[in-house]
């Protein structure tokens, strides 16, 4: 071989060896993607292994928080969607924008994240294709699976979903356990995260180097709630809750996921400062919602949960003309802008629980007139808020919804508290055959049903407030009528054997609070349940809760005879508002103690609400939040020096008032089973 000829081959070899590492190099660069979130902290990597899986990892701070993690499909009647995908292309975009909330824990939101779009398909036969569209905050990330209308998955019947995340390290996590009978009325555990079962979400984690992390998801609509399984190790696994067929999941044609949703920060107040869940969501889709005007609200019902009155007719029956009246005297009395009235309607008497056939949720029983209450609480400036308890009849709630709203927007309600009172998988759906079927709370079914409902009052200007309901996944955001839901252990709790422990609420703020507004029912000053059984609280501690737990429509829970007894702390329960400027936690350990600080929305006034757990606590905090140059007079109700909920002196309480300014900080003692309540406002002149 000549000389040129040598130069050529080695030419042609460079030529070829360029030409194949080019080629990998564009394979490699087809089987991965990676975006960082707008600041760089929150990174996510997409890759495909060689058996042609797809997985995720999330990075933040050039730390691990999640390892690969799986992502895919196991369908009842079709191949899984899981190995032999390829990656056929990847997008990205910016997206900055703030919203205002009509009512809410903050006025105005910001919405900022950077969008990673990748594309997959298989490499068999089937050639099925989707996406996966992550959503890149500087506190977390959020992802949904994308499926457009394609024939070989006309029909998509999901047994589960395959979707991992896989924790880089193990971690103490909080979590309430999923597929009971309870439904989501669960204590947390705290538990290593190695340690975890089935588990509702969200659930909230303390990775070992401090990093906090909350798991949920946003935006359920049309789909099945998502809980999560513990696989191995430090590995959890979506868990999808059941309907009444074999599917979990139903959807034909074009369709997505819910968004799964991490939220990652250095400390639990960054958790709930995140504003990620309700981004997530879409806008306002109702319009003008300027009908909905937060506020308190009292009840016809603590009596019924102690056991001394009835839902039912007969002689303890509390909603009777002659009990509404008094408490709507009461009402007006402490400027509360509605009543909710319980057992008012038909369909009461007899076993309704599991049951609830009967239910009229037009017809007034014969001792409660309602026209005669509703103009009689006109005159005092209160509107009653009615009361749907299905009894888990679902369908039968259906065929009445037009009369039902149509009869509370006639009577001037502004709010419905609805029910579902049955076990996990009894509620009860009928097809238009007649055929019955039992569904799951949290199942792909209710989730729709629920959304009917919210649909439904909002087109009689009626808000709702859901009672053993799905899962908040920040649609109030959507829905702004969907004011407020339960999906916890509440107050209610407290009057029964099996008390809420003091530690819950500390609990519930770093947990169930993430999901949005709950319908706690706190203000329980009596702190007496039924068979004259005592609360784990002390007095202030019930004061602190309406600041600590946030509700747009907050009852006011005690009995007006109750409150008589108790004037001092009933003027912190009259003078606290529902509709807050800005929020912000002071201090936490998620299950210890939380301190939050809440402006008022339309005023200058602060309030500042605290709970511990069962030990006695010293907390401090700086008032730099509150406006330079301004003193505040701080009207101050915290645990007396011998409070404790496990004694006599549970209901010790000073009321006390200070002179303070952004410079100060406030040192205040918290009681076992304690906490206090602090009203700030601008001095007047100063």
């Amino acid at each position: 071989m000549g000389r040129n000829e040598v130069q050529q081959a080695i030419v042609r070899s460079m030529v070829t060896m360029g030409a194949a590492l080019l080629a990998a190099t564009s394979a490699l660069a087809q089987n991965s993607a990676t975006a960082t979130s707008p600041d760089g902290d929150v990174q996510v990597s997409v890759s495909i292994d060689g058996d042609g899986r797809a997985a995720y990892a999330v990075n933040r701070k050039g730390k691990a928080i999640l390892a690969p993690s799986k992502l895919g499909f196991l369908l009842t009647d079709a191949v899984k969607i899981d190995r032999r995908l390829s990656i056929t292309g990847q997008e990205t975009r910016d997206f900055d924008e703030n919203w205002t909330q009509p009512w809410g824990e903050w006025k105005t939101i910001r919405n900022r994240y950077r969008e990673l779009k990748v594309h997959f398909k298989e490499t068999t036969a089937l050639a099925r294709v989707f996406s996966v569209t992550f959503r890149l905050y500087d506190d977390g990330v959020g992802f949904r699976y994308e499926f457009p209308e394609q024939p070989n998955l006309a029909h998509a019947n999901i047994a589960d979903e395959l979707t991992e995340f896989a924790f880089a390290s193990d971690g103490i996590a909080w979590w309430k356990p999923a597929f009971l009978w309870n439904r989501e009325e669960y204590l947390y555990n705290k538990t290593p995260l190695s340690a975890v079962s089935n588990a509702d979400t969200p659930i909230t984690i303390k990775l070992a180097d401090g990093t906090h992390v909350a798991l949920h998801e946003a935006a359920l609509v049309d789909y099945s709630g998502m809980a999560v399984s513990r696989t191995e190790g430090t590995t959890l696994r979506a868990a999808l809750h059941p309907g009444a067929g074999e599917p979990k999941v139903q959807k034909k044609g074009a369709w997505t996921t819910p968004w799964r949703s991490l939220i990652i920060a250095d400390d639990a107040a960054g958790v709930y400062h995140s504003h990620l869940m309700l981004n997530l969501n879409e806008p306002n889709k109702l319009g003008d919602v300027s009908w909905i005007k937060p506020g308190k609200f009292a009840g016809v019902w603590w009596n019924m949960i102690k056991g001394e009155w009835s839902w039912a007719r007969g002689p303890k029956h509390g909603a009777t003309n002659e009990n509404v009246k008094r408490y709507i005297d009461f009402a007006s009395a402490n400027k509360i802008p509605h009543l909710l009235v319980e057992g008012w309607n038909i369909g009461w008497d007899g076993d309704w629980f599991g049951n609830g056939y009967d239910m009229d949720f037009a017809k007034p029983t014969e001792d409660f007139d309602v026209d005669m209450l509703v103009a009689y609480g006109k005159k005092k400036g209160v509107r009653l808020i009615g009361h749907h308890e299905t009894g888990g009849a679902a369908t039968h709630y259906e065929k009445q919804f037009d009369t039902a709203f149509k009869f509370a927007a006639d009577h001037d309600y502004m709010v419905v508290k609805t029910g579902y009172v049955t076990d996990a998988g009894q509620m009860e759906r009928e097809d238009a055959d007649g055929k019955k079927y039992r569904e799951w709370h949290q199942g792909q079914w209710m989730v729709n049903h629920q959304l009917r409902v919210v649909e439904t009052a909002a087109r009689y200007k009626i808000g709702i407030d859901s009672h053993e309901p799905v899962k908040g996944t920040g649609l109030h955001r959507t829905y702004p009528n969907w004011v407020a839901r339960e999906g916890m252990r509440g107050m209610e709790y407290n009057a029964w054997p099996g008390k809420n422990p003091p530690e819950h609420e500390a609990n519930v703020v770093f947990t169930r609070m993430l999901e949005g507004p709950m319908d706690f029912t706190p203000g329980i000053l009596s702190l007496k349940g039924s068979d004259d059984s005592d609360l784990l609280s002390t007095i202030a501690k019930q004061l602190a809760l309406y600041v600590v737990i946030y509700s747009p429509v907050q009852m006011v829970a005690d009995t007006p005879e109750n409150y008589a007894k108790y004037p001092g702390p009933l003027k912190f329960i009259r003078d606290v508002p529902t509709d807050w400027q800005e929020t912000r936690v002071l201090n936490a350990e998620i299950g210890d103690f939380v301190t939050i600080a809440r402006k008022e929305r339309g005023g200058e006034n602060w309030y500042i609400g605290a709970v511990g757990d069962e030990e006695a606590r010293t907390l401090s905090f700086k008032l730099d939040f509150l406006n330079p140059g301004t003193s505040y007079v701080a009207e101050i109700y915290r645990d007396g020096d011998e409070a404790d909920y496990r004694t006599e002196k549970r209901h010790s309480i000073v009321i006390e008032s200070k002179t303070l300014r952004n410079t100060d900080s406030l040192t205040l003692q918290v009681a076992p089973g304690g906490g206090f309540a602090i009203r700030l406002v601008p001095a007047k002149g100063k």
